[in-house]
C-alpha cells in the first residue's frame, strides 16, 4: 500500500526540524568551545579540550592531536595529545613524525586538505600513505575502523597541526575492540562531521597560536626581568643575588602559607597567578636602585672614595711638611751654632718631630677606624673633636684644617656609611621601583604588583618608608617579602662592608622587630617554623 503523499511530506519535515535542531545544538556547542579555546592558557588543558570537544560532537570513540614543530633543520608532526574511550586506562603517548605524506596525518599537514576514510584497514593501493595496524590496534587491543582527519589552520593560512578521530559511533558507550564490534557500531564520517570538525580545528588553530604568542610574550617579559636584575646586581655587586635570593624566600613563604590547614593561615590561599605575581614583584622589589646616583649606592665607608683619598693625601703632606719642618730647623741649628753646640737643639728637634708624627699617626688611624660604618662610641667621637681642631701650614703657607667641615660631618655619623641625606637617596630607590613599575601595562592578574612593592620597606607601627603607613593598609604578600628582605639583608654573605649575620641572630631580630610591633608576627613565626631560609642559605642563588 503506497503511503500518503501528506504522510511523507509530514516525515520529511520532521526529518528537516531534527536536522536543523542538531545543527542548532552544534552551533550551540560551536559557541561554547570557541569561547573556552580563546580563554585556555594551560597547553595541555588546551589539546585535552580540542580532543574531548571534537570526540563530543562527532561521536567519535577516539581521537588524537599532532602539532608541527621544529626538530634541528626539519619540520615534524609531534603526537601530543590522546584520548580513547575504549582504552580510558591507556598511557599516554608521545611520538614524532616526519612531514610528508608517509603517514595519514602527514598527508593531512602536508596538503592542507581533510581526508575521510571509511575503513583504514582498506586503503586504496595508489595512496601514498599507510595504516600500521600493529603499532597500536593489535598491541592494545583495538580495531580502528572509520576515520576523520582534518588540518588545523590558523589565520594566515598555515596549517600548525592536525586533528585525527577515529571511529563515528552510533552508541557512545559502545566499545570498539574488534570488527565485530565495528560492524556493530561505528558509522562512516560525512560532510556534516567533516564541517563541524574544521570549524573547530580553525578555533583550535587560532587558540594554539594565540597560547603560543602568549608564551612568547610571558618568555619576553621573563627576559627583561632577568635584563633587570642583571642590572641592578650590575650596578651594585655587592647586593648580587639579593633580589633572586629575596624571591624564592618569598615565594616559597607564600606557597608555606597555602599549605596551612590550622592557624591564622588556614583560610589563606595564594592562586597561581597570585604566585606570579609575587614572583615578579620579588625580583623587581629593588629595581629602583637604578635610579640612585653609584657612589651612594656602593658606597662602603662613611667618606666617599674622593674624600677618603683626599684625607689620606693630606695627611701624607702632613707629614712631609713636618719632616720639611725639621730638617730646615737642624740646618738653621748647624749654620748658627755649629755641630757641637747644635747638638742638644737637634736633639729636641728631632725628638719634636718624632713626637709630631706620632700624633700624626693616632689622628690617621682615628679617622680610618672612625671611617668604617660601625657603632661611633664617644671615645672615637671625642677625637674627632681634637682632630677637627688642628691646623697645619701648608706649602704655600696657608693655613689649613686637619679635617674639612664636610669630611667631619661624614666621620661622626652614628651607624652605618650613610648621613641623613644619602639614606634619603637609598631610601627613594622604593618610589623609584614603584614609579617605574606604574609604567609597566600588567595583566589584570599582575596588576598589583607596583603596590606590593611599594610597601616592602614600611612596618606595621608607621615607622617605615616611604609613605609611613601602618599594617593595615599593607597586604599580605608585602607584609611576608618585607620578612624576607631584612632576613637577607641580615645574612647576606656577599657584602665586604659587613660580615654575614649568623641565622640564629637574625631570626632573633626578626622576633624583636614582631614584638616591637614592627613586623608581622604570625609571618615570622611562619617563616621560622618552616625554615623556609635553608634553601637559599645552603644554596647559591646568584641565577635567575
Amino acid at each position: 500500500m503506497r503511503e500518503a503523499p501528506g504522510a511523507q511530506i509530514g516525515d520529511d519535515v520532521e526529518a528537516l526540524k531534527a536536522d536543523l535542531e542538531r545543527s542548532r545544538r552544534a552551533l550551540r556547542e560551536m559557541s561554547k568551545v570557541g569561547m573556552a579555546l580563546m580563554g585556555e592558557r594551560d597547553p595541555l588543558t588546551l589539546f585535552d579540550l580540542i580532543l574531548s570537544q571534537a570526540c563530543s560532537l562527532t561521536g567519535s570513540d577516539a581521537g588524537s592531536l599532532y602539532l608541527l614543530e621544529e626538530d634541528e633543520d626539519d619540520q615534524v608532526l609531534h603526537f601530543i595529545a590522546s584520548q580513547i574511550d575504549t582504552l580510558p586506562d591507556l598511557p599516554n603517548l608521545t611520538f614524532r613524525l616526519p612531514l610528508d605524506e608517509t603517514s595519514i596525518a602527514g598527508y593531512v599537514a602536508t596538503t592542507g586538505d581533510p581526508l575521510v576514510l571509511d575503513d583504514v584497514y582498506e586503503l586504496e593501493d595508489d595512496v601514498p600513505y599507510s595504516f600500521n595496524r600493529a603499532a597500536f590496534d593489535e598491541k592494545y587491543g583495538y580495531r580502528a575502523r572509520s576515520m576523520l582527519v582534518v588540518p588545523m589552520i590558523d589565520h594566515r593560512d598555515r596549517v600548525v597541526g592536525v586533528v585525527q578521530l577515529i571511529n563515528r559511533k552510533t552508541d557512545v558507550k559502545a566499545k570498539i575492540r574488534n570488527d565485530e564490534d565495528a560492524d556493530q557500531w561505528v558509522l562512516p564520517y560525512t560532510e556534516r562531521e567533516v564541517d563541524i570538525v574544521s570549524s573547530l580545528a580553525g578555533q583550535a588553530a587560532v587558540a594554539i597560536e594565540n597560547g603560543r604568542l602568549y608564551q612568547d610574550i610571558e618568555n619576553l617579559f621573563a627576559g627583561f626581568i632577568k635584563a633587570a636584575v642583571t642590572a641592578i646586581d650590575r650596578r651594585d655587586p655587592t647586593t648580587s643575588g639579593h633580589s633572586v635570593r629575596v624571591t624564592e624566600l618569598t615565594c616559597d613563604l607564600a606557597e608555606f602559607v597555602n599549605e596551612q590547614t590550622e592557624g591564622p593561615f588556614a583560610h589563606t590561599f595564594f592562586t597561581d597567578a597570585q604566585l606570579k605575581q609575587l614572583r615578579y614583584a620579588g625580583l623587581l622589589h629593588d629595581f629602583g636602585k637604578v635610579g640612585v646616583r653609584e657612589e651612594i649606592l656602593i658606597k662602603q665607608n662613611k667618606l666617599s672614595p674622593v674624600l677618603g683619598a683626599q684625607v689620606e693625601a693630606r695627611f701624607s703632606m702632613i707629614r712631609v711638611i713636618l719632616r720639611l719642618a725639621a730638617s730646615e730647623a737642624r740646618a738653621e741649628a748647624l749654620v748658627g751654632k755649629g755641630a757641637d753646640e747644635a747638638a742638644a737643639e737637634i736633639a729636641a728637634i728631632d725628638d719634636k718631630l718624632k713626637s709630631d708624627l706620632a700624633r700624626v699617626a693616632r689622628y690617621g688611624e682615628a679617622v680610618r677606624e672612625a671611617n668604617v660604618p660601625r657603632v661611633l662610641d664617644d671615645e672615637a667621637g671625642e677625637v674627632l673633636d681634637e682632630i677637627g681642631q688642628q691646623t697645619f701650614a701648608d706649602l704655600d703657607g696657608v693655613e689649613r684644617p686637619y679635617l674639612t667641615p664636610e669630611e667631619l660631618h661624614f666621620l661622626r655619623i652614628k651607624r652605618g656609611s650613610l648621613d641623613e641625606h644619602e639614606r634619603e637617596q637609598i631610601q627613594s630607590h622604593v618610589l623609584h621601583s614603584y614609579d617605574f613599575l606604574l609604567n609597566i601595562p600588567w595583566t589584570e592578574e599582575l596588576s598589583r604588583v607596583a603596590e606590593i612593592v611599594r610597601g616592602h620597606h614600611e612596618k606595621l607601627d608607621g615607622s617605615g618608608y616611604p609613605d609611613g603607613v601602618t599594617g593595615e593598609h599593607l597586604p599580605l604578600e608585602t607584609r611576608i617579602m618585607t620578612v624576607c628582605d631584612i632576613f637577607d639583608a641580615l645574612t647576606a654573605s656577599d657584602r665586604p662592608y659587613k660580615k654575614a649575620m649568623p641565622v640564629k641572630k637574625a631570626i632573633q631580630i626578626l622576633r624583636w622587630e614582631a614584638e616591637e610591633g614592627m613586623l608581622d608576627a604570625e609571618v615570622v613565626e611562619l617563616f621560622v617554623e618552616t625554615e623556609v631560609y635553608r634553601k637559599v642559605i645552603d644554596s647559591d642563588w646568584r641565577e635567575f
